[in-house]
């Protein structure tokens, strides 16, 4: 009798594995199955082979892991976001400078921000376009040549720019398919930019393509009004006007009249508004009507926003009851590859309305304001949204939500990491953006840090502190209480990744302004169109004093309590990439303006004028 082949353990408990797989059903073809059967296997290489994002060009790093599960019709880390590899040399030297470089208050000018600095017309920043295609087309045949033109794409790119010139953008082929195919299906789009540094996420390159080869019409809607001063809010959409004169320019803010009460709370004082509660609808309406021509019957859609605006009741609180249900379309992958190019507008007397932008600007937001609830998930963390989605708002209008997109770009790194588009738990290395956001801020009348030389200075001595982007860190490290686990010291990661966090979610509020704004800043002051934006951001000059009610009647929480909240780089849906906008603490020595209350103070200060 032949000797038994050797049998571990370790093959015994795979063997179970599979056994308990098969008798589920599950044939082990998702991403965590532990059956790594040789089927999946080459199913993941040929995958790889077709993910252009590993080209030969780039050196791509996946971030924004996803979970997974069985039951879920799409693989959601498909769509991960895709940027370049950072060296180590270039992340160490950035910590050094951290270390060495004396903060130092920029002049005011250097926050006036022409969109040519961002995108220069001659570096040949465009992006990738899908190729000529048509019905006669088998499916592998289509992908073939989208990846043959996305890979040439970059080489062009790259020859044109060198990588260490160039911003992070978007290197996963599958995220930009989703854009074309938003791009075709729409009627008109919705380009969404967050007001407090919009040129950072308006490509020219995009709105030439849209209105000269798709021949369609583009509205920019400025999300987070509610961010900025009345006054930059006027000067920005001005710009952008100005520049491209067939631009649709509307305000908009899912938040109008949410106050904080003070930096250091745990919760912000939410008042029970729904989504219906959202300021600008009515102006995205207005544009649809002027664009469509009568051509489709929006009257359905005014009704809506006016019934929803009667629902709210004396505390905001809708309705739910007889709210009107929504449907959701889920597209396949065989129906976005194989979208009808039909340049026919309007069909069957239905406005498609496509929702696309950069990363964490809010377009599941502003869609779900404009539906009156809540139908998308939203977050705060970048690339929250995977593939996109159809809701019709009205049985004349539809409205597609599209997953956020990096365009290549000049602008500086640290300036998109306070701008919420590369996500801030992936970074190795936070502390030159702190720098970044404390020179272009008061800092240390916002924050109120103590320096940490003071404490081995001897008693008596006096001296001008000095600042360092790690000193910063530390110091607010040692003000919130945060220690590494084994030695106890201030960690500093931690800290810095706060302060960014606090940047992003508009509570450090840094708003970049267009050319000449300075100069100008009399005029848009006291502009006949100011009461308009302030009415629509929601603020009135008897709120002045809601911090100080807040803060007295509001909870009381510990201060790790606040920053477990804050801290946590989570995709919770009650968490929003709208998440901005606060009142100061409201002193009540504080003198009252007569445009607006303070949104931009944590602590007393105004970080924008």
């Amino acid at each position: 009798m032949p000797r038994k082949k050797p049998f571990s353990n370790k093959q015994k408990k795979k063997q179970l594995q599979v056994k308990r797989e098969r008798k589920r059903g599950d044939t082990g073809s998702g991403p965590n199955s532990r059956n790594a059967s040789a089927e999946r296997g080459t199913e993941r290489d040929r995958d790889r082979q077709s993910d252009t994002s590993d080209s030969e060009t780039t050196d791509v790093r996946r971030i924004n892991q996803q979970p997974f599960h069985r039951e879920g019709r799409y693989d959601p880390n498909r769509y991960r976001l895709h940027f370049e590899k950072e060296s180590k040399e270039e992340v160490e030297k950035r910590k050094k400078m951290a270390r060495e470089k004396i903060l130092l208050p920029v002049v005011e000018s250097t926050l006036e921000v022409d969109i040519n600095d961002i995108y220069p017309p001659d570096k040949g920043l465009d992006f990738p376009k899908r190729p000529p295609w048509h019905y006669g087309m088998q499916r592998e045949e289509l992908l073939r040549k989208e990846e043959k033109a996305f890979r040439e794409y970059l080489e062009d790119l790259h020859s044109r720019n060198p990588p260490e010139t160039l911003s992070h953008f978007e290197h996963n082929l599958e995220t930009w398919r989703q854009l074309w195919r938003v791009l075709e299906m729409s009627d008109v789009i919705l380009l969404i930019v967050d007001i407090r540094h919009p040129v950072l996420q308006f490509p020219p390159a995009l709105y030439h393509f849209i209105t000269s080869e798709l021949q369609k019409q583009v509205i920019v809607v400025l999300n987070k009004v509610d961010l900025c001063s009345p006054p930059l809010v006027l000067a920005w959409r001005h710009y952008l006007s100005s520049l491209f004169p067939h631009l649709h320019c509307v305000c908009f803010t899912s938040h109008p009249g949410q106050p904080y009460s003070t930096l250091l709370q745990k919760k912000r004082m939410r008042r029970k508004v729904g989504w219906h509660g959202a300021g600008g609808p009515i102006h995205i309406l207005r544009a649809c009507q002027e664009i469509t021509g009568g051509r489709v019957d929006l009257s359905s859609w005014e009704q809506k926003i006016q019934r929803d605006a009667d629902d709210g009741g004396p505390d905001g609180e809708q309705a739910e009851e007889g709210a009107e249900s929504v449907l959701m379309e889920h597209h396949s992958d065989i129906a976005m590859e194989m979208a009808s190019p039909s340049q026919e507008l309007y069909k069957e007397g239905v406005l498609t309305l496509g929702c696309v932008g950069f990363t964490n600007v809010g377009k599941s937001s502003v869609l779900n304001s404009l539906v009156g609830r809540k139908v998308v998930s939203v977050s705060r963390t970048p690339g929250h949204t995977k593939y996109f989605q159809t809701y019709y708002l009205t049985p004349t209008v539809k409205l597609c939500d599209c997953p956020g997109l990096v365009f290549p770009s000049r602008v500086d790194k640290q300036l998109q990491i306070l701008a919420g588009i590369y996500p801030v738990a992936q970074l190795q290395e936070p502390y030159s953006s702190v720098g970044y956001l404390c020179e272009r801020t008061p800092f240390q009348a916002l924050l109120k840090l103590k320096h940490p030389s003071l404490e081995d200075r001897p008693q008596g001595e006096e001296g001008p502190e000095k600042w360092t982007a790690w000193d910063v860190c530390e110091a607010w490290a040692e003000r919130r209480g945060y220690k590494t686990a084994k030695a106890a010291r201030n960690d500093v990661y931690r800290a810095a990744n706060s302060l960014l966090r606090l940047a992003i979610d508009g509570r450090l509020c840094l708003c970049l302004r267009p050319p000449g704004y300075s100069a100008q800043r009399a005029d848009w002051e006291s502009h006949a169109d100011l009461p308009e934006v302030v009415a629509l951001q929601g603020r009135r000059e008897e709120e002045e004093g809601a911090g100080d009610r807040d803060e007295e009647e509001g909870e009381s929480s510990s201060e790790p309590e606040e920053e477990r909240d804050r801290d946590a780089d989570d995709d919770e849906d009650e968490d929003d990439d709208e998440d901005g906008g606060f009142s100061g603490p409201g002193r009540k020595d504080k003198p009252k303006t007569n445009l607006t209350v303070n949104m931009f103070s944590v602590l007393g200060e105004d970080e924008c004028d």
